[in-house]
């Protein structure tokens, strides 16, 4: 998708106020649950406007609130924190992996310019701006080494620790955790920042690699798998999985400490 452009120092792969927010995505919702399964696009701190009918949407999760949404904190008020004057997507259901953005869409190979349906993004950084909504959330980006080779990178709230699956391509699943109420956060809104080239190595190295194996299999051999071990070229997609609220993804050259456009920054209700 962008192999074949100049790429400038930030791409924005998402905006939720942009004119065509899902431009670059396909969207997949569970339609065995037309009620629980389901985007739409929303003010935060208003969650309006509601969805159409037998959509439901679900409450926002209380700043200093535990998963199950009691507080956590002593004698303090239940706390909603800081909202986002501003649209989002509000994605949502109990099947996480049956609902899901995903860019480039499921099909696209316009140009055929590199990769079949690869996004190309070569940013070292991704960066993603998310409210927890209380439920179990994931994404999924795949990073392509210089070598070709693809590895599938996992992040999940209900992941416990981190685990190499022997998929195709391989699957490298890691935890995931929301600040928690001893953090005394201010909003449930967070920017998730992470450098994808340090994360090739965790393919082919380490405990990780030595134990590779499937649940359901026996212990898969190393030579029987392709592992990405070079050093990192680009992204070939990315994935949203279902519970969240998403402002806006974007790819930089640099860390999440330089100067961005104020586009960029999250304006809440005082």
């Amino acid at each position: 998708m962008f192999s074949g452009s100049v790429q400038p120092a930030v791409v924005s792969l998402f905006s939720s106020t942009g004119s065509e927010p899902l431009y670059l995505w396909s969207v997949t919702t569970d339609s065995s649950l037309p009620s629980d399964s389901f985007t739409c696009f929303l003010d935060d701190s208003k969650s309006t406007p509601t969805p159409p009918p037998p959509a439901v949407l679900i409450s926002p999760h209380p700043v200093g609130a535990d998963a199950s949404g009691a507080d956590r904190t002593d004698n303090v008020p239940e706390r909603m924190g800081y909202a986002l004057t501003q649209t989002v997507l509000h994605i949502q259901s109990p099947s996480v992996t049956k609902t899901y953005l995903r860019c480039p869409p499921f099909g696209w190979a316009r140009g055929r310019v590199g990769r079949e349906g690869d996004l190309g993004l070569k940013h070292p950084w991704v960066h993603i701006q998310v409210r927890n909504m209380g439920r179990s959330w994931s994404f999924e980006l795949g990073l392509v080494d210089q070598a070709g080779k693809e590895g599938v990178v996992r992040c999940s709230t209900f992941q416990n620790s981190p685990k190499l699956k022997p998929t195709s391509p391989p699957l490298l699943h890691l935890p995931l955790t929301f600040p928690t109420a001893s953090t005394t956060p201010l909003t449930s809104w967070s920017t998730i920042t992470m450098y994808l080239p340090s994360l090739i190595s965790h393919f082919s190295t380490g405990a990780l690699a030595r134990n590779l194996y499937d649940e359901e299999e026996e212990e898969v051999r190393l030579d029987e798998i392709e592992l990405p071990s070079a050093r990192f070229s680009h992204v070939s997609y990315v994935k949203i999985y279902a519970t969240c609220r998403l402002k806006r993804i974007w790819f930089s050259e640099a860390d999440s400490s330089q100067r961005l456009p104020w586009e960029f920054e999250l304006y809440a209700e005082c």
